[in-house]
């Protein structure tokens, strides 16, 4: 029989196969492989009862290092229309990490009741990303936000205090535990203790992935950087020199284009910010 992993605690998988979900432990024999099944895996398991063992587990179309998830389809970046002020830095190595791990990241602004946030609507939809406005606190907008995610496993990710906890008991028609927002600080006091996956009523599954907004790049060199930006890739092999790295190239296409508004100067303040720190990463420290 064929699952997916939900949740896992002291050694303990919980996958929902069919209309179930069983209870189940890894045989020894992945701890021979040293293979861990992971939250979002899709395993075959054999069963006796509502308890079962995991015999198998396919092949991962992407996976999470922290959290540890696997087979996530969506990213879905959310971030907070004011209190607190988004941080676009932040958002652009956001999305450039989920491309890096082979996720699909769509940005959603909530708080939208608060400001409308037009301004980073229209940044990042020209940069050629999929974006979402709602509000959680005034339910709107949320109706065509779960109609996407409809039949996608998606992973929440962003700073507590923008509405993460809040906007996934809309999306699961849940209850899940939310802190306040300190006013002081601005941040959401989050409660979330361990990963899970979410089944949503209209298919698909949603987790959040707490401590995903503080990743550092890993896994790329500073020259492939610019593969990760959208706007950037869609003008390849067009400077003038091969293996332009945008930076101090004459002649580069690029930078021509942030100099006439055609790529926005943030996005490229964002690139050539997260390319020196990528640069002074010693090869030693990448293995």
């Amino acid at each position: 029989m064929k699952g997916t992993i939900i949740k896992g605690i002291g050694g303990f998988y919980y996958v929902k196969a069919s209309d179930n979900v069983y209870e189940c432990k890894a045989r020894g024999v992945f701890r021979k492989k040293r293979i861990t099944p992971t939250i979002g895996d899709v395993v075959e398991i054999e069963t006796s009862g509502e308890k079962g063992s995991i015999v198998d587990i396919l092949d991962r179309r992407s996976y999470l290092v922290r959290p540890p998830v696997a087979n996530i389809d969506t990213m879905l970046l959310v971030v907070a229309a004011a209190a607190p002020e988004p941080s676009l830095f932040l958002i652009d190595k956001m999305l450039v990490n989920a491309e890096i791990n082979n996720i699909h990241p769509v940005l959603c602004i909530n708080k939208t009741d608060l400001e409308k946030r037009n301004d980073i609507k229209k940044l990042y939809e020209n940069a050629g990303y999929e974006v979402f406005c709602v509000s959680a606190e005034k339910n709107k907008g949320t109706d065509k936000l779960k109609k996407y995610l409809s039949g996608r496993t998606t992973a929440f990710a962003g700073l507590s205090g923008v509405g993460k906890s809040s906007l996934l008991s809309i999306i699961t028609e849940d209850t899940l535990e939310t802190g306040d927002v300190s006013e002081k600080i601005q941040r959401g006091r989050h409660t979330t203790r361990h990963v899970e996956l979410f089944e949503l009523n209209n298919g698909g599954f949603v987790l959040d992935t707490p401590g995903f907004s503080s990743l550092e790049l890993e896994g790329i060199k500073a020259d492939e950087l610019w593969e990760y930006f959208p706007e950037m890739r869609n003008h390849r092999d067009e400077c003038r020199f091969r293996g332009c790295s945008h930076i101090n190239e004459p002649d580069c296409v690029i930078k021509n284009k942030v100099e006439s508004g055609e790529i926005a100067s943030t996005r490229y303040g964002s690139y050539t910010q997260l390319y020196k720190q990528l640069k002074s990463v010693k090869e030693w420290e990448k293995k």
